[in-house]
């Protein structure tokens, strides 16, 4: 950007060189305002709201931590006093434990509280030798659901033998049983004096509901430690699953000092420093429940209480150097920004449309509310936006792209393409009842019928780089490689041409793509057709009471591939023309189309076509019935039709019908086009891993009758349509 050192003002013969404009003047003494006002709010604002946050801060995590201490020793109460409840309730049923009664509270029991693992009434020896005086009651529904073999308990209890003699001796304890578990649990150990023996009533819990008390809030952390300075519970699930101790923590080794003054609960300011030597600081807080010496601690980073002070601090001190920069450079750059700018987006938008792209956001932003010159040519621009999107309609898109650019060949020239076309079957019927239902309105209601049909259909020819060449009423042609720059002049060259054998390889894996999608997007139309045909019928129940109720009919459709040679360029006349290919490859494609009643198939390939792809994607001989693991996902399930034709200058042909393409995903295919697009899935089953395995497997689910073979002659079929005399 230019700096004007000056202004030249010219009067008569005089010329003046302004050296102090007014605007500039106005500038500096607005933005010096704007600057030392702004700077000395941000200072004030800043010291003063940091107080108030710091002490608020102190006092929520406080708060915290106290209220989480009251509701996990309420639930460790509850957890408590409902066992003891079952114990009371198992002592006094007649026939003891083995009792019906005692079986059903039991089971009760644990279908309150799924969450309980085992009760355990254990003596002193009881850990290393079971007696008769024990109870061990398991709830084989958690470790089930868990996955947890029951084997778990017993190597948790060999560990905790010296935590068991405690207990029995009058303490409570509190264990983290995650590590034998592998799933979040703690247990804990309550003095039990049932039946005048010395004995322990082990609980073990999962932890799960503990850590929803706590929760895992980005700013105060929460977590529980035992009488051991073991983590029984804590946002970081692993380092409770790995049994990991805190004797060194700064803020539990400040606790056990002040535990030493008999001090419960307190609050404190401590300093951590990690492996790098760097010092943090951070407020603590801790409260010991009433029993097992169980802790609560609460910890919020100190930086990060004054984090939100800190950068509003720094954001207003940007804003206070933008507005000063906007301040002082408004006035001088008024017109660069406010003219040139638009002229800019202007030629951006005109060079994607010489790119082709016409839907490209740039002309979506251009500002046509302006009421200035600029204004009426950014509208004119959007206006030309509309004309081309309806030209690349009434074409083809990739047509009109390629125009655009001026990448396409005018001169017609021979290309080696795949073929598509499609019909829908027993079209005649449909459009009759269309016309006996609703009569004069029938073409309307046709043509919606078909635009909701075939928009699907484009859409899986376009989503697989497809170009639809035309459509003939129902029919539709389209052409996979129509617009590729793929010249042939390679077989020109003499066999001895270095680059000859690397263009035709590079020719052939083109030639290749090109079928692989277009099959891949003719399978893509069986689950739209699918998806169509299952609308259709709720659009049908819909109406079905309205007077002349609109419906839309249930249809198949048929497909023919053939990849093969083809004349491609512009054909027509000065008034009309069209970019498409013509040529035997094509006639031979809209028979192979033709030719699927008789297969009893929807979508039909040539020999050709299935020559080209067999080796790498379709299991056979050739490749001992095995395909690359590169290749799977675009495997390709094929049956060959059991009847012989005739083509000219190729001899005796087969076709292929395609079953299914088994690593075909249906939602990753569609969401190329509509990111938000999710599967039907009761449609899934017409492609990819559900789809059907076989040709009469898709016959039955398609309701295709199974065709007597034996009665077809293709040959015959191609020469049905006859001039009636």
């Amino acid at each position: 950007m230019e700096k004007n050192q000056g202004q030249v003002c010219s009067t008569g013969q005089e010329n003046y060189q302004v050296k102090f404009p007014i605007g500039v003047k106005l500038a500096i003494i607005i933005g010096f305002i704007v600057l030392v006002s702004l700077g000395l709010v941000t200072f004030l604002n800043s010291h003063f709201i940091g107080q108030d946050v710091q002490i608020t801060a102190e006092n929520s995590n406080l708060s915290v931590n106290s209220r989480s201490a009251i509701t996990v020793e309420d639930k460790l109460n509850v957890i408590r006093s409902n066992v003891f409840q079952l114990l009371d309730l198992l002592n006094v049923v007649s026939g003891g434990r083995s009792s019906v009664l005692a079986r059903q509270a039991e089971s009760f029991f644990f279908e309150r509280n799924q969450d309980i693992a085992a009760i355990y009434i254990l003596s002193e020896s009881s850990v290393s030798k079971q007696k008769s005086t024990d109870i061990r009651i398991l709830n084989n529904s958690f470790f089930i659901s868990n996955e947890i073999d029951a084997g778990a308990m017993d190597l948790f209890l060999q560990a905790s033998e010296e935590a068991v003699r405690r207990s029995c001796n009058g303490e409570t304890v509190a264990l983290n049983a995650s590590p034998y578990f592998e799933t979040p649990a703690m247990a804990l150990l309550f003095p039990y004096s049932g039946n005048g023996r010395n004995q322990t009533c082990i609980i073990t819990f999962s932890i799960e509901t503990i850590s929803d008390i706590l929760g895992t809030d980005s700013i105060n952390q929460t977590f529980i430690i035992n009488d051991s300075d073991e983590l029984l519970c804590h946002p970081e699930t692993k380092r409770v699953l790995r049994g990991e101790s805190l004797k060194n923590d700064a803020l539990v080794m400040e606790m056990r000092r002040n535990n030493q003054n008999n001090d419960d609960s307190r609050q404190i300011l401590y300093e951590v420093t990690d492996s790098s030597g760097k010092k943090s600081r951070y407020y603590g807080a801790y409260k010991k429940l009433a029993f097992g010496d169980i802790v609560i601690l609460t910890t919020v980073p100190f930086d990060t209480i004054l984090e939100g002070v800190i950068t509003t601090r720094k954001n207003n001190i940007y804003l206070t150097c933008i507005v000063f920069f906007l301040s002082v450079m408004f006035i001088l750059f008024f017109a660069r920004f406010g003219i040139s700018r638009h002229l800019r987006r202007l030629t951006e938008a005109a060079d994607e449309i010489k790119n082709g792209n016409f839907e490209t956001p740039v002309i979506s932003m251009l500002n046509t509310k302006r009421r200035d010159e600029i204004g009426v040519l950014n509208q004119s621009t959007k206006d030309e936006r509309e004309f081309l999107n309806l030209f690349a309609k009434f074409t083809n898109k990739g047509v009109a792209r390629a125009i655009a650019r001026k990448e396409i060949d005018f001169e017609p020239h021979l290309k080696d393409v795949t073929i598509f076309f499609s019909d829908i079957r027993g079209f005649t019927a449909i459009s009759d009842g269309f016309k006996n239902r609703f009569a004069n309105d029938s073409p309307r209601e046709i043509i919606s019928f078909l635009n909701d049909y075939m928009s699907r259909m484009v859409n899986c020819i376009t989503l697989s780089h497809g170009n639809v060449d035309k459509f003939e009423g129902d029919a539709i042609m389209a052409v996979w490689g129509l617009l590729r720059d793929d010249s042939l002049d390679f077989e020109k060259l003499d066999d001895s041409a270095p680059h000859k054998i690397e263009q035709k390889k590079n020719h052939e894996a083109h030639v290749k793509q090109d079928a692989l999608n277009a099959i891949t997007g003719t399978i893509a139309m069986r689950y739209a057709l699918m998806k169509y045909n299952k609308d259709a019928a709720l659009f049908t129940k819909e109406h079905e009471n309205e007077p002349l109720a609109k419906y839309k009919p249930q249809i198949k459709i048929g497909c023919g591939l053939n990849t093969g040679r083809a004349t491609c360029g512009i054909m027509g006349s000065d008034d009309k023309m069209e970019y498409t290919a013509i040529g035997d490859a094509v006639n031979f494609a809209s028979r192979t189309e033709s030719s699927n009643k008789p297969c009893g198939t929807d979508i039909l390939i040539t020999e050709d076509t299935y020559n080209l792809l067999k080796n790498d994607y379709i299991r056979c001989s050739e490749n001992n019935f095995t395909i690359s693991e590169e290749n799977l996902q675009n495997e390709i399930i094929v049956e060959k039709i059991p009847v012989e034709f005739e083509v000219k200058g190729k001899g005796v042909q087969h076709f292929y019908g395609v079953v299914n393409m088994p690593g075909f995903d249906i939602e990753r295919f569609f969401q190329q086009g509509d990111p938000a697009f999710k599967a039907d899935e009761v449609c899934r089953k017409a492609v990819g891993a559900q789809g059907p395995k076989t040709l009469n497997e898709l016959r039955l689910m398609l309701g295709i009758p199974i065709p007597e073979f034996e009665k077809v002659n293709l040959n015959e079929e191609e020469n049905k349509i006859q001039v009636k005399q």
